[in-house]
Parts: structure tokens; C-alpha cells; sequence
């Protein structure tokens, strides 16, 4: 204390040793306030270190203009005493009672800081050409604590005095990126607004993350469009060194891996914030990989995923509880001079779907408003509103993610406009939006549909699941593969097909309530409207009466409803257009849809995809659908339509090339004449569970590629007349648990190049046969069931590869079946 009151004076000086014992005091308490006295105790530990740097200059005259601040200690004296004193009890039932009392000691360490502010003045103005060994401890000192107070942004910012669900992500965080040596980069990704920086700064200002790396962390936001040249050379600023001259771009990335190389000899966390996906960004990114070194780690942060390099960790949006403790710190309920009830609170931040940034957002605006403000912002938005008509911030942050997409990228943006096309907190399956966009956008492949989902995951503008062991089959089958997307993000999809309630854009979404129709639609006298893909939804109190609508461009209509019984409507006005027809069931059971015959006017439907449905009617009139190419059938009781004698398979979709069938628990047997499609290309059954024989002249089916009977668990056998289908390629019978043989013959399939074989747990053996399939290539099984290839490995060809495939435990995808 000598020391420090030689230089600062004595009152000051016993102040601050006062203050300086009683934060070491509380720091060693167990309190709700730990990381706040940490912060206090690093702040007053450093003022202590620059003062005796000081003290060792001769004749060094005691620092004037100090006096505030010893009124300021003595305030701190108490406030840290009685934090240190209260029950973690008290502050967990008084919530602003804690955040009023982290706000006073957030004060007290910026005014040391303040302190230390005024000390470095001092010692830079009057001193730094007397006093040379004082350099190291005010370069120190520039860099640990007052540089919080500089726009150097190589420093870690302090992240906001109020935070809510965060720690278990910090946890998460730890645990995958600073316990585990193996990851020496890890992308934080999120959508704008959730979060990514404040926890890219709270790892940092994390106690242990700063004894790992012994404070030797560097904190830099890239921004949209990075100055590489800046980067760099603050790094080196940040250090005292001396800055590089930059030729061009490449040269600056070859002084980043000097400064890494040479910095990272001691523990080195380098923090690359909100990186975009350009080409400089990748640069950067791709040139940090390169440097391969034990001792540092990158943590990126990013609207982005950057799957090349792997390790990622997303943030999720807001449970209840976090989003009412966020919504009610920013509105500063407690302080407001008007009284507004619990529920309407409640409603408030239910409506703003656990968006971080919407929360805030919202919350900021409601601040001090009277209770009819809230209740007129609630029905505007339960009403269908979006936040973002109102909220221009919380648009232009979203926005931003669409702007960088350009032109090059242009049909991923409409791709991402296209989910909001269903409804919102529902997941859509791959295959629905397969069937889409080939017919809007002429994806011919349904892997180009598939690659644009993953764009937009990449870019956290929807998130693309991927259950159970989809990803062993790459030959087409995405049954597995759903789509899921944040409210908000929806509603930046909607926002971005404009105001135009009539049907003159190329996307129109209708929702009815009960039978409240829009008054256009109505209209006798309708104008043609240009909607190439319309969207309808109704609730469960709609009745199905429908009105002609004029839409001579429609291709692709999707309905979307949750009745028992539903009608279709008539689709006169758009049946020389129509492609697709996706129709999707909410409820939780099967819906009986009658009007079935409407379809037959539909010269043009290629594509027609049920979900949900039960399809008896389809049976009692004749339908027929020349043009029709492909019909899905998801969790639909089909089972007397299919066992139906007097309906005609071949006759009512005569031009048939892709059949798909999952999850159709009533199904035991398919239509005998089905080997009359001769244009049948792919035949996918999986899931249907009691499916337990096919037609025994299956191999009619001469123009058969692909023959999928996953999990069909009842299956007892393989008809003999499987080996006539010459073109078949892909044969899949995993999970198959049942069939205990092989047709004896089924080496004459002579085109047959991948065979799934997992799971299939009763086979006893293989037919000789199978060494004469001379194009088989990939053979996928378990452990038991390669075993039966072992006999026959001498003689098989070089290039069969047999590769074993467990099962993976993730019961991920039952949550997508019950939703």
C-alpha cells in the first residue's frame, strides 16, 4: 500500500487497498456474482501492476486530478461487501434485484478502468522519453486493460451485463472446442441476431479459456467485406510489433501464418467474428486451416457453416424461460410507469419465437408504452403480421444474409422463398420440395434439389436433418431428409414475396380461417392471375367450399389442411398448367378426401404427393391420369384402395415411372397389375410393415431401375421372377428382417450394380449365383451379414467392394414420423 500511495496519495491509496481486499474477499466466495468480482480482481490487480512500474522511475512527482476517485473507492467498498453478503437465494427470486446489482459493479470496474485511463495519459504525456524500463508494463497493461476503451479490434470486447441462455452452450463450447486438441478451428454458426458474438465473447472473458491460452487472445470482427491488409496489421499493432508492409492479398495472408507461427510458440485463441462467404473470407478461412500448430485454436463465428471444415457448433434459438428473462431486462418492466398484465406479456414473447434479436427488438419498442400498445402489437401480430413489416432493424439484419447470396446464387434465394409455402413450426420432407423445384426450376436431378438444401443450411436459412442411415444410400432415396426453419426466417421468406394479395406474383400464399375466403377470390369477374406456385392452407374449421380460381400459370399448387374430411377443389381454371400437386395433412390421422375425379382434368399433373391421406375414394370412380409421372404416398391408408379388385392400377396412371410408398401401415399387398407399368422406373416401398409379398410377376417390369423394400419387416421373400428385371441397378432390402433366402437365380440380373443387404438378420446363406453378377459394384451389410460373403470371397471380382455399415443410434427421426 506504500507503493500505491506514494504515487495516487494516501486517502486514495488505503481506498483502493480496502477496495483491493474486499474483492479478494468476495472472489473467494462461492456468489452469484463470481465473474464479475474475477473482472474486478484482474482490473485492480493490473491498476496495481502499472503503479509499480511507476514507482520504480526516479523522481517521479506523485499524479494530480485524482481526487474523484477516491469517493468513487470508498462507494465500491460497500457495494462489494454487501454483494458478497447476499443469498444466492434472494437474487434467484428477485430477478431485477440481481441485474440492478451486476449493473453497479459493471459501474465500479469501468470507473477503474477510467482511473487507469487518466494514469496512462499521465505516463505517455510526461514520461515515456525519461522512462524506458517502464515500456513492457505500460504495453502490458495498454493491451489487458485499457484497451477495452480503444477501437483496436483486436481486443475482446466485454460482452453485454445482461445474458440469458448462453452458459450451456459455453459449456458445450468448451467441451468441444478447448478440451478437445484434435479441433484446431470451429465455426459458431447461427442466423443474424441469435447470439454468435456475445458467446464468442463470453468464451474469451471465460476463466478458464484465459488461463489456457494465458491471456494470449485476439478478437477480430471480418465483417461482409474484410480488409485483409487491416486484419493483419492490427494483429501485429496488437502486439507492439512493428506493422508489415502489404503488396496485395496474398502477401497479407503470408504475414497472417508469420504472426501466427511466431505468436503461437505460447497457447494463442485467435476469434474471427462474423465472417461471411466470399472469397476473401474463404481465403482467410482456408489459409488458417492450413496452419497446422498445437498451440493456437480459431474460433470463427458466422451466419455460415463452412462444412469443409467440419467441426461447427449452432446456436438454438431461446427456451421460455430464457426468452421471458431477456424480454423482460430489455422492456425494463420493473422501471415502467405503466402496469401491463402477466398474460400479455406472455403472449408478447411467444409471438417472437425465441429470436434473440426479435425479442430485443420488440421488447425496445414496447418499452414504456401503455398496456394498449402491447395489446394492438399482439393482435397485429396474431393475425399473421410479420415483425419485420414494422421492425426495419430486425429486417435489414435478416435481410443482409438474402443480399449476399447475388446473382450468381440467385435460385438458392428463391429456393429459400419457396418454405414458406407450408406451414410454419411443421417439418417439410425433401421430397416435396424435390418434386417442386423440378418442375419450377427444372431440376432434372433430385440431387440439385437436394444440394440446394444444403446451400441454405450452409447459410443457417433453414436447418436440413438428415435421420437414421440416410446417408449410406446416395442412389436417390431422401426420404430420410427433412426441412426445418425458424419463424422468423419464414417470415423473411414471406416478406420477400411482397405485398400483392391478389395473385400477380409468381408465389401466392393463401391461409383461410374457417371458410373466410379472400374477397378477390370470390369475385365473379376474376383477372387471370401470373402465380406459378400457390399455396393454400386451412385450419380445421374449414368446410371445403371452394371457388373457381383463375390461375391459367399455376404449376405447382400445394395444399395444406387439417380436417377429417377434406374435398378437393376444382382445378378448371388451371388444368392445361398444373404439374404438381402436393397435398399434406396436419392432423393426427388419416383424412378422407373425396373428389378425387377432379384430378382427371388435369391433362398436364405430372407429380402428386399425399401425406396423411386415406385414399378409399380413389376406387369408387374411374380416374385416369396420362400424363402423371410420379406418385408419393407418405403415411396414407391405402390398403383397400391397393386390395381393391375392381381398380385398375396400369389404367389410371398409365404413363407411371416412379412410384414411392413409406410408412403405409395398412398396406399388405400391391396391385397385381402394377407389372403392367412398363414405364415403371423406380419402385420405393419402405417402412410398410405389413407389406408381406409382392406380385409374383413383378418381373414384368422390364424398364425397372430401382427396387427399394427398406424396412419392410413382414417380407417373407423375393418373387423367383426378380432376376427377369434386366435393367435393375439398385436392389434394397435392409431391415428386411424376414426374408431368410434369395431367389436361387438371381445372378441373371445382369445390369444390378448396388445391393443393400443390412439388417437382414434370418439369411442363412447366398445363392451360388451371385458370382455371376458381373456389374455389382457396392454391396453394403452388418457385420452378420458380410459373413455370408466370406465363403465366396476368392472368387469374386476386384472391384465388388462390400462395405459394413452399423446402425447408428439416433432416435431423431421417430420426432419427425409423430409430427
Amino acid at each position: 500500500m506504500e507503493v500505491v500511495a506514494t504515487i495516487v496519495g494516501a486517502a486514495l491509496g488505503a481506498a483502493f487497498q480496502q477496495l483491493f481486499d474486499g474483492v479478494i474477499k468476495a472472489n473467494r466466495k462461492a456468489t452469484t456474482f463470481n465473474s464479475v468480482f474475477r473482472d474486478l480482481n484482474f482490473t485492480l490487480q493490473s491498476y496495481q501492476e502499472l503503479v509499480k512500474g511507476i514507482e520504480q522511475v526516479e523522481n517521479f512527482q506523485p499524479l494530480q486530478g485524482l481526487d474523484g476517485f477516491k469517493t468513487k473507492m470508498e462507494e465500491g467498498i460497500q457495494l462489494v461487501d454487501k454483494c458478497s453478503n447476499i443469498h444466492p437465494l434472494q437474487l434467484k427470486m428477485n430477478f431485477f434485484k440481481k441485474k440492478k446489482y451486476v449493473g453497479k459493479l459493471r459501474a465500479l470496474d469501468g470507473s477503474l478502468k477510467q482511473l487507469f485511463l487518466i494514469l496512462k495519459w499521465q505516463v505517455d504525456n510526461n514520461l515515456m522519453n525519461r522512462v524506458s524500463n517502464l515500456q513492457t508494463t505500460v504495453d502490458r497493461i495498454d493491451r489487458n486493460v485499457v484497451a477495452q476503451n480503444r477501437t483496436d479490434r483486436c481486443v475482446v470486447p466485454n460482452p453485454p451485463s445482461f445474458t440469458v441462455g448462453l452458459d450451456e452452450p459455453l459449456k458445450d463450447l468448451k467441451m468441444k472446442f478447448l478440451n478437445d486438441d484434435r479441433v484446431s478451428m470451429l465455426v459458431l454458426a447461427a442466423p443474424g441476431g441469435c447470439g454468435k458474438t456475445t458467446l464468442a465473447q463470453m468464451f474469451c472473458q471465460d476463466e478458464e479459456v484465459k488461463e489456457k491460452f494465458n491471456r494470449n487472445i485476439f478478437f477480430v470482427t471480418v465483417s461482409e467485406k474484410p480488409n485483409l491488409d487491416r486484419i493483419v496489421a492490427e494483429l501485429y499493432q496488437s502486439t507492439g510489433s512493428q506493422v508489415p508492409a502489404f503488396q496485395n492479398e496474398a502477401n497479407a495472408l503470408c504475414w497472417l501464418q508469420n504472426f501466427l507461427t511466431k505468436t503461437g510458440q505460447n497457447p494463442l485463441l485467435l476469434v474471427l467474428d462474423d465472417v461471411w462467404d466470399g472469397s476473401s473470407e474463404s481465403l482467410l478461412l482456408d489459409k488458417c486451416h492450413e496452419f497446422k500448430n498445437p498451440n493456437y485454436k480459431i474460433l470463427v463465428t458466422s451466419r455460415f457453416h463452412f462444412p469443409r471444415f467440419r467441426s461447427s457448433y449452432e446456436l438454438s434459438p431461446l427456451n421460455d424461460e430464457d426468452a421471458m428473462s431477456l424480454f423482460l431486462d430489455t422492456t425494463s418492466l420493473e422501471d415502467s410507469e405503466f402496469v401491463i398484465p402477466t398474460d400479455l406479456v406472455k403472449k408478447t414473447v411467444k409471438l417472437c419465437k425465441g429470436f434473440p434479436l426479435a425479442i430485443s427488438v420488440i421488447g425496445r419498442a414496447l418499452c414504456n408504452q401503455p398496456a394498449e400498445i402491447w395489446e394492438r402489437r399482439v393482435i397485429e401480430l396474431s393475425k399473421g403480421s410479420s415483425i419485420l413489416d414494422s421492425e426495419k432493424l430486425l429486417l435489414d439484419r435478416l435481410q443482409s444474409s438474402l443480399d449476399a447470396l447475388g446473382k450468381e446464387v440467385a435460385l438458392v434465394k428463391e429456393c429459400f422463398i419457396d418454405l414458406s409455402s407450408f406451414p410454419e413450426d411443421q417439418r417439410i420432407p425433401a421430397a416435396t420440395l424435390i418434386d417442386m423445384w423440378s418442375e419450377l426450376y427444372g431440376l432434372d436431378l433430385d440431387s440439385l434439389s437436394v444440394a440446394f438444401l444444403h446451400d441454405l443450411s450452409t447459410r443457417s436459412l433453414a436447418n436440413l436433418i438428415v435421420i437414421r442411415n440416410a446417408k449410406v444410400d446416395a442412389n436417390g432415396y431422401y426420404n430420410e431428409h427433412f426441412v426445418t426453419q425458424h419463424d422468423i426466417l419464414r417470415s423473411l421468406a414471406i416478406h420477400q414475396t411482397g405485398h400483392d394479395p391478389t395473385g400477380h406474383s409468381k408465389r401466392l400464399n393463401i391461409d383461410i380461417c374457417k371458410d373466410d375466403i379472400p374477397k378477390w377470390w370470390s369475385e365473379h369477374k376474376q383477372k387471370p392471375k401470373k402465380t406459378r406456385l400457390l399455396s393454400i392452407s386451412t385450419d380445421g374449421a374449414f368446410s371445403s367450399k371452394w371457388h373457381n380460381m383463375h390461375l391459367p400459370k399455376a404449376e405447382v399448387l400445394v395444399l395444406n389442411f387439417q380436417t377429417k374430411n377434406y374435398a378437393f377443389p376444382k382445378f378448371r381454371k388451371m388444368s392445361k398448367s398444373l404439374k404438381v400437386l402436393i397435398v399434406t395433412n396436419y392432423g393426427v390421422i388419416p383424412a378422407e378426401v373425396s373428389n378425387f375425379t377432379s384430378l382427371g382434368s388435369l391433362s398436364e399433373l405430372k407429380r402428386i404427393r399425399l401425406e396423411r391421406i386415406s385414399v378409399p375414394s380413389i376406387t369408387k370412380n374411374s380416374i385416369q391420369l396420362n400424363s402423371l409421372q410420379k406418385i408419393s404416398l407418405f403415411m396414407c391408408n391405402i390398403g383397400l384402395a391397393f386390395s381393391n379388385p375392381s381398380f385398375e392400377f396400369f389404367k389410371a396412371f398409365p404413363s407411371i415411372k416412379e412410384i414411392n410408398i413409406d410408412y403405409c401401415s395398412d398396406m399388405v399387398v400391391l396391385p397385381a397389375d402394377i407389372r403392367l407399368l412398363i414405364h415403371l422406373k423406380t419402385l420405393s416401398i419402405t417402412n410398410c410393415h405389413k407389406l408381406s409379398t409382392l406380385p409374383a410377376m413383378i418381373g414384368k417390369l422390364v424398364n425397372l431401375e430401382v427396387l427399394r423394400l427398406r424396412s419392410c419387416t413382414a417380407l417373407s421373400d423375393l418373387p423367383s421372377s426378380v432376376r427377369k428385371l434386366e435393367k435393375l441397378k439398385v436392389l434394397d432390402i435392409s431391415n428386411c428382417y424376414s426374408i431368410k433366402e434369395l431367389p436361387e437365380h438371381i445372378g441373371e440380373m445382369c445390369c444390378l450394380e448396388k445391393l443393400n443387404m443390412r439388417q437382414c438378420s434370418r439369411l442363412q446363406e447366398l445363392p451360388e449365383s451371385i458370382l455371376d453378377l458381373q456389374t455389382l459394384t457396392d454391396v453394403i451389410c452388418d457385420g452378420d451379414t458380410k459373413g455370408l460373403w466370406e465363403p465366396y470371397l476368392p472368387r469374386l471380382s476386384n472391384h465388388i467392394k462390400i462395405r459394413v455399415v452399423e446402425e447408428e443410434i439416433n432416435l431423431d427421426w421417430l420426432q419427425m414420423v409423430r409430427s
